[in-house]
C-alpha cells in the first residue's frame, strides 16, 4: 500500500510539473501564422474562404483582400485547410517558427462554374493529392479519415507500414478486426467456425504477431492459438465497430515493442474529429444465415464532441481555440448477435497397417453445430486539452463475445480392418455407433484502461501512459453427453470417388438412426479459466534537432515497462457411473439431414433434458480422485516483465531519409506448475501423487535497425530497412507442469529452458502513390529466425520411484525444443487505383490487388525438412469497386493457399489447411449527405474450411456455413 502511495504521488508531481514546464515554454516561444490567399487562374484575391489548423481546430476566415491571421501558435508543423465555397477542401502544410510570425503566400486553384461535375471532381482530388504528402503526423479518426489521407501517411512514414481507415473496413462484411486486416498485403487468416480468428503476417504463425490497441499491448484470450503458443490475439473478440484504423507495421522501429515477429497490428479507437464539433454515428442492420435461417443483429453508435466552453468562448458554435472547449469526450458502442450453424464431417484412419490401405477409416463423426454469440465492444476517451501544446486523456475499452454451441454428433466406429473392395471401396463388420450432445458456453474478454498525457516543449515532445489490461478465457460449462449402441453392423464406404462427399450403406446389422437401441454411457463436465492481467507504464521524449536539412529530424529516447500475470485453472468433472437412459426418451424433433443434404443424423439429443438431468444428479459416480489429478495438471501460475530502452535518430539529407537506433529488452520470468503421476498412491488411493514445480528465466536482447527512405520522385519511394524483432515462448511452451503417465510410458512437460526466438529482418521495396489513394509497389523481405520453436519427441529413463514409479525402461518425452535456425523469404506485390479519368459513368471504377508469396524452410524433425507452420506460399486479395453520386459497391475476393497446421510425429500424420478461395460484396447507397443504406453478403462462394493429414491429403475435416447476408442502414450527424 506504501508503494501505491508513494507511486501516486510521483505519477501527480511529474503532470503538475510538466503542465508548468509546458505552459512556460510556450509562453516564451509561441508564434503566428498570417498569409495571403489568392486564385491560381488571374492571381485576385479569394475572400471568405474558410482556414483552419488541423492540429488545433482553430479556424479563421479570409478577408476581403485574401488576408488572414492566426495569433499564438506554438512552434512546430502544422497542416492548413483551405475550404472555398463547396470546393474540396486543399491541405497545404506550413511551419511557425520560435516567436515570431510566419507569412506565407497561397495560390489555389478556383473552380469556374461551366466546369463539368466529373471534371470538377478531378481536379480536386488532384488539389487535395497535391498536398496531402505533408499529412506525416495525422492521426485517422472516426469522421475525416480516407483512403487518401491514410495513403499520404503511409507514403511520408519512415518505416514500412499499411494502414486501413474504418471508412474502408465497412465497406465489407467484415464483423472482426481479424476479417478487416485480412484485405492488407502479406496478411493471412485462420478462421474457425466461420469467421476469422488468428493473423499471421508474412508466413509467421500468430503466436508470433504483435497487437496493439490505442499503443497498448493487447494481452491473449483464446489460448488455443494453432501452434500452442498462446500468445495470439483472437481478433474475432474485437468487433470492427469500435474501430477508427488498423495500422500493420512491418519493419518496427525502436520505439515500438520489439515482440513482434511477424509484424504489429495496432488498432487504433475511434477519435474525436479535430473540428470539435458534437457528431453522431448510428448503424441499425438485420440479416440471415440460410443454412440454418437464422437472424442477426447489428447495432452501433459513435458520439462525442468538445465541451467545457468558457464564458468569452463564441456562442455560434464555431471552435476557434482549444481554451473555448478544453474537454473532449468520445463514447463508442457495437453490439453483433448471430446464429450461425456450421455442418462438419470428420474422420479418422487406420494407420501404419501394411495390408489395408491409408483411406480405411478408423471414425467417422457427422457434426451438426447450432453457434450463438454475442459479440460486444465499448468504451471511450475523455480528455482535457487546454491548449495545442498539452493533452491528458484517460480511456477504458471492453471488447469481447460470449457464445453458446450445441453439437449433435453421429459417430460411426470402426475397428480397422476392413476389406477392400475391386471399386475402391472398403466394407468392414463390427462397426458401432455412437449419438453424443456437446452443450458449451464460453467467454472472451479483453479490458483496456489508460491514462497518459502528451505535450509540445517547443523543441521536445514529452508522452508518457499507464496501462491495464485483462484478457480472460472463461469456460463456464463444457456438458457432454455420450449414448452408444450396443448392436454392430456391416458396413460399406467409399471415401475415394468424391473426399469431400463420402458415401456408405449399412449392409446388415444395426440401423444407426433408430433410437431404441442407444442407452447413456458416458457423462463429463469441463470448466476452464485463463486469464493474462498486465501493468505497462512507457514515457518518450522527441527533441527536435537540427543536424541535418530534414524538416523532421528529432532524437528520441524512451523507457518501459510490461508487467504481465498469467493464471490457468481447469475443472474436471468425470463418472464411472451414469444413469442408464435410452435415447428414444432423450430427442427432440423428427430427425436432420445435414451438410447439403448428403446425411443423415437422426434426432437430435435434448439439450434442456440432458442439462436438469446433470444438475439433479441422481445416478452419477464422480470419479474425483482422477478429476482433482487433471485440475492439478491444469493449474498454473506465471509471470513474465519486460524492461525496456531505446534510443533512435532520425534524419536526412535532401531526397535521403534515415532512422536508425538501438533497442534493449531485458525479460524476467517465471513458471509455476504441478507434476503429476497417473500412479495411484500404494498409501493413498483417492490421491494421485503431485509435486509443486517453479521455473526462473532472464535473458536481455539488444535489437539495431537501420531504416533509409529515398524519395526518387515526389510520389515515387525506395526504402531499404534492416531491423530486429524478437517473439517469446508462449506460457503453454514454458509451462513448468508434467504429466507423468507409466502406464501411457509417456511423460509431457514444457520446458521452462526455451529460448526466445529472434529475427533479423531485410526489406526491399520500391512504392508509386497515384491519385486519389492509389498504389503501385513491389518489396521483397527476407528473416533469418534463431531459436525457432517446435514440438519434440525424445526418450528417457526415470528412476521407478516417487513420482515416477512404475516407469521400467525408457519412456517418450513430449515437449517444446528451440531449432538452431529458419528462414523466410518472399515478396509483396500491391496494386490500386481510382479511374477517374474515364468519362462519365465510368469515372466511378477502381481496382485493387495485392499479393504475398512466401518460401520458408525448417528443420521440422531431426534431419527433415519442410515450410514454418502456418506459411502459406501464396496469398492475395483483389477487389473490382465502384463509387459515384452516392453509390459504393465492391467485389472482393480473398486466396490462401495451402499451410501446415500441426505437427505431428512424422509427415503422415501433420495435418494441413487446404486453400480457400473466397468473395465477398458490399453495397452501400446514400440516401442523403448523412444517411445511407446498405446490403452485404458474406462468403457467396460457401468456402469450405478443409484439413487434411499427411503427405496422401487424407481428408480429417470439413465444415461449411453457407452465405451471411446483412441489411441496415447507417446515419450520420
Amino acid at each position: 500500500m506504501l508503494r501505491k502511495k508513494r507511486a501516486q504521488r510521483v505519477c501527480i508531481l511529474l503532470g503538475l510539473t510538466t503542465n508548468v514546464i509546458a505552459h512556460v515554454a510556450i509562453a516564451a516561444t509561441s508564434g503566428g501564422l498570417q498569409g495571403h490567399l489568392q486564385s491560381n487562374g488571374d492571381m485576385r484575391p479569394v475572400a471568405n474562404a474558410r482556414l483552419e489548423i488541423r492540429e488545433t481546430g482553430a479556424s479563421t476566415s479570409s478577408a476581403s483582400d485574401g488576408e488572414f491571421l492566426f495569433k499564438d501558435l506554438p512552434p512546430g508543423d502544422y497542416t492548413l485547410v483551405i475550404t472555398v465555397g463547396k470546393q474540396t477542401p486543399v491541405e497545404q502544410a506550413v511551419h511557425v517558427d520560435t516567436g515570431s510570425v510566419t507569412t506565407r503566400a497561397i495560390t489555389i486553384g478556383i473552380e469556374s462554374k461551366g466546369v463539368a461535375e466529373s471534371e470538377k471532381s478531378e481536379k480536386a482530388e488532384g488539389a487535395k493529392d497535391a498536398n496531402v504528402a505533408a499529412l506525416a503526423n495525422v492521426t485517422i479518426n472516426s469522421r475525416r479519415s480516407a483512403v487518401t489521407v491514410s495513403r499520404a501517411r503511409q507514403e511520408v512514414a519512415p518505416n514500412m507500414i499499411n494502414i486501413l481507415p474504418a471508412e474502408e473496413i465497412r465497406k465489407l462484411p467484415d464483423v472482426n478486426a481479424g476479417e478487416a486486416v485480412r484485405r492488407i498485403p502479406g496478411v493471412s487468416l485462420e478462421s474457425d467456425t466461420g469467421e476469422g480468428r488468428f493473423v499471421n503476417i508474412r508466413g509467421l504463425d500468430a503466436d508470433l504477431t504483435g497487437t496493439t490497441f490505442g499503443g497498448v499491448r493487447l494481452p491473449p484470450t483464446n489460448t488455443a492459438s494453432p501452434f500452442g503458443g498462446g500468445r495470439a490475439v483472437a481478433f474475432d473478440s474485437i468487433p470492427a465497430g469500435i474501430i477508427g484504423s488498423i495500422v500493420v507495421t512491418k519493419t518496427n522501429k525502436p520505439e515500438q515493442d520489439a515482440e513482434a515477429l511477424g509484424g504489429t497490428v495496432e488498432i487504433t479507437p475511434k477519435t474525436v474529429p479535430l473540428s470539435g464539433k458534437p457528431f453522431l454515428e448510428a448503424k441499425i442492420g438485420t440479416g440471415i444465415e440460410p443454412l440454418r435461417n437464422t437472424g442477426i443483429k447489428d447495432l452501433g453508435v459513435t458520439f462525442g464532441g468538445r465541451f467545457g466552453a468558457r464564458e468569452n468562448a463564441p456562442k455560434d458554435g464555431q471552435f476557434v481555440a482549444y481554451s473555448d472547449r478544453p474537454f473532449s469526450f468520445i463514447g463508442t458502442l457495437s453490439y453483433y448477435e448471430d446464429r450461425r450453424g456450421v455442418d462438419d464431417l470428420e474422420a479418422s484412419y487406420v494407420d501404419g497397417q501394411p495390408a489395408i490401405p491409408d483411406k480405411a477409416y478408423g471414425s467417422l463423426e457427422q457434426r451438426y453445430y447450432n453457434y450463438h454469440r454475442k459479440r460486444h465492444g465499448y468504451g471511450g476517451e475523455l480528455a482535457y486539452e487546454p491548449d495545442a501544446a498539452n493533452k491528458w486523456y484517460v480511456r477504458y475499452y471492453d471488447a469481447g463475445y460470449t457464445e453458446t454451441v450445441s453439437r449433435n454428433r453421429l459417430l460411426l466406429n470402426f475397428p480397422g480392418s476392413p476389406t477392400t473392395n475391386a471399386d475402391g471401396s472398403f466394407t468392414e463388420q463390427g462397426v458401432t455407433f455412437d449419438k453424443t450432445l456437446r452443450d458449451e458456453k464460453e467467454t472472451i474478454d479483453t479490458k483496456i484502461f489508460t491514462i497518459g498525457g502528451k505535450h509540445d516543449l517547443g523543441g521536445a515532445k514529452l508522452d508518457y501512459q499507464l496501462a491495464h489490461t485483462i484478457g480472460s478465457y472463461d469456460k463456464q460449462h463444457d456438458y457432454n453427453s455420450d449414448f452408444s449402441n450396443s448392436g454392430a453392423s456391416t458396413v460399406t464406404y467409399n471415401n475415394t470417388a468424391s473426399p469431400n462427399f463420402p458415401t456408405y450403406n449399412i449392409v446388415g446389422g444395426t440401423n444407426p438412426l433408430d433410437t431404441s437401441g442407444y442407452t447413456l454411457t458416458g457423462f463429463n463436465n469441463g470448466t476452464q479459466q485463463n486469464t493474462t492481467r498486465e501493468w505497462s507504464a512507457a514515457t518518450n521524449l522527441a527533441i527536435a534537432t537540427h543536424f541535418t536539412a530534414a524538416e523532421d529530424e528529432e532524437l528520441k529516447f524512451g523507457a518501459s515497462v510490461r508487467l504481465r500475470k498469467n493464471t490457468q485453472a481447469i475443472g474436471a468433472f468425470t463418472y464411472s457411473a451414469v444413469p442408464a437412459i435410452p435415447l428414444s426418451q432423450a430427442t427432440s424433433g423428427s430427425g436432420v439431414t445435414y451438410y447439403d443434404n448428403h446425411y443423415q443424423n437422426g434426432p437430435q439429443v435434448n439439450q434442456e433434458l440432458m442439462r436438469s438431468t446433470y444438475q439433479n444428479g441422481t445416478g452419477f459416480v464422480q470419479n474425483t480422485a482422477a478429476d482433482a489429478a487433471t485440475a492439478a495438471r491444469g493449474a498454473a501460475d506465471n509471470k513474465e516483465n519486460v524492461y525496456a530502452l531505446y534510443g533512435q535518430y532520425q534524419f536526412g539529407f535532401g531526397r535521403l531519409g534515415v532512422l536508425t537506433g538501438l533497442r534493449a529488452e531485458l525479460t524476467r520470468a517465471q513458471f509455476n506448475g504441478n507434476a503429476v503421476s497417473t500412479q495411484v498412491d500404494s498409501a493413498n488411493n483417492t490421491t494421485y501423487p503431485s509435486q509443486r514445480i517453479s521455473a526462473d528465466s532472464k535473458y536481455t536482447n539488444y535489437f539495431p535497425s537501420l531504416q533509409a527512405r529515398y524519395e526518387f520522385a515526389p510520389s515515387l519511394i525506395g526504402r531499404a530497412i534492416y531491423s530486429s524483432t524478437i517473439s517469446r515462448p508462449g506460457f503453454n511452451q514454458t509451462s513448468a507442469a508434467m504429466n507423468i503417465n507409466p502406464g501411457g510410458d509417456f511423460v509431457s512437460q514444457g520446458n521452462p529452458g526455451l529460448k526466445a526466438t529472434t529475427s533479423n529482418n531485410i526489406d526491399l521495396s520500391i512504392e508509386h502513390y497515384l491519385a486519389q489513394g492509389g498504389i503501385a509497389s513491389f518489396g521483397i523481405f527476407n528473416k533469418a529466425l534463431s531459436n525457432y520453436i517446435v514440438s519434440k519427441v525424445s526418450t528417457q529413463t526415470f528412476p521407478n520411484n516417487g513420482l515416477f514409479a512404475g516407469f521400467t525402461g525408457p519412456a517418450k518425452v513430449f515437449t517444446y525444443d528451440n531449432v538452431s535456425s529458419a528462414r523466410v523469404f518472399g515478396y509483396e506485390l500491391n496494386y490500386e487505383q481510382r479511374y477517374r479519368s474515364l468519362p462519365g459513368l465510368l469515372s466511378g471504377f477502381g481496382t485493387s490487388f495485392n499479393w504475398t508469396w512466401v518460401h520458408s524452410r525448417l528443420e521440422i524433425r531431426p534431419g527433415e525438412f519442410a515450410a514454418l507452420p502456418s506459411t502459406s506460399k501464396n496469398t492475395g486479395n483483389a477487389a473490382l469497386f465502384y463509387e459515384r453520386n452516392g453509390l459504393d459497391m465492391r467485389l472482393a475476393a480473398y486466396y490462401v493457399s495451402r499451410n501446415l497446421f500441426g505437427v505431428g510425429s512424422s509427415a503422415a500424420t501433420d495435418i494441413y489447411s487446404e486453400p480457400r478461395f473466397s468473395l465477398d460484396f458490399g453495397a452501400s447507397y446514400a440516401l442523403k449527405s448523412n444517411i445511407s443504406i446498405y446490403l452485404n453478403v458474406k462468403n457467396l462462394t460457401n468456402t469450405a474450411m478443409k484439413f487434411t493429414e499427411g503427405t496422401d491429403n487424407r481428408p480429417i475435416q470439413r465444415e461449411t456455413y453457407g452465405k451471411t447476408i446483412q441489411v441496415g442502414l447507417m446515419a450520420n450527424y
